[in-house]
């Protein structure tokens, strides 16, 4: 297979997306491993020390660069072959099989996709610009050393507007369903297709689609409602 048909091929393309895909699952389990730590009760010291650990060190940095081509490439290749998929499917079926051919969230992965991606524009606003360009009020950590103070602006971005909290909260059930198809769609695309292993790929995707979500969505949540000092 040519590097052209491993962007242009069905194949190809389904190859760039499962890879993707398991890079962003292991991206997924990084951030909210480190977003965790605003649940220590220290005033922030745990997290702010952290996030200045990834954003002041060279491999992270580098593996930075690496997650940006790698939602690039998975935004565009999903987008190619959720058009491929519709230009194929041409005429309807004339029976609707519903959830007993495929579950919605399967069918809908370009819309789920898309919200993923405008939720991930207004992250980015929130947070990496402001950190990277913008500008970030400063702290000292406990040992001397000046550092962005990332869990104040979190504070303040998720307690002064509710209408955040219920995006982000959006944003999360959208990037569950996601995961319930995709996780184990990329270990399947990679060739895993025997039965115990992909029933066991399923329950895993099935949990992580649950517990990973639901972690990103309670920060906000905890942050709204005071349950984080």
């Amino acid at each position: 297979m040519t590097w052209k048909q491993v962007f242009t091929s069905s194949v190809g393309q389904k190859l760039t997306m499962g890879l993707s895909g398991i890079f962003l699952i292991l991206f997924l389990i990084v951030h909210a491993g480190l977003n965790a730590c605003i649940w220590a009760m220290d005033g922030g010291v745990m997290f702010n020390r952290a996030a200045h650990f990834m954003g002041d060190n060279v491999v992270p940095r580098v593996l930075e660069i690496g997650l940006f081509v790698f939602i690039l490439l998975h935004i565009i290749q999903g987008l190619m072959l959720e058009a491929s998929n519709r230009s194929k499917r041409g005429t309807p079926y004339a029976v609707s099989y519903g959830n007993r051919g495929s579950k919605w969230y399967s069918r809908s992965m370009g819309l789920l996709g898309t919200i993923i991606l405008l939720f991930l524009v207004v992250h980015m606003v929130h947070f990496w610009i402001p950190s990277r360009f913008t500008g970030v009020a400063e702290t000292t950590l406990p040992n001397g050393v000046e550092v962005h103070d990332l869990f104040s602006l979190m504070m303040a971005t998720f307690q002064e507007n509710i209408g955040v909290v219920i995006l982000y909260v959006i944003g999360c059930i959208s990037l569950a369903y996601h995961l319930a198809h995709g996780f184990q769609s990329a270990f399947r695309t990679m060739g895993v297709h025997n039965k115990r292993y992909v029933a066991m790929l399923k329950a895993i995707g099935y949990g992580f689609s649950v517990i990973v979500p639901l972690a990103f969505a309670m920060m906000p949540i905890s942050m709204y409602f005071g349950w984080v000092k």
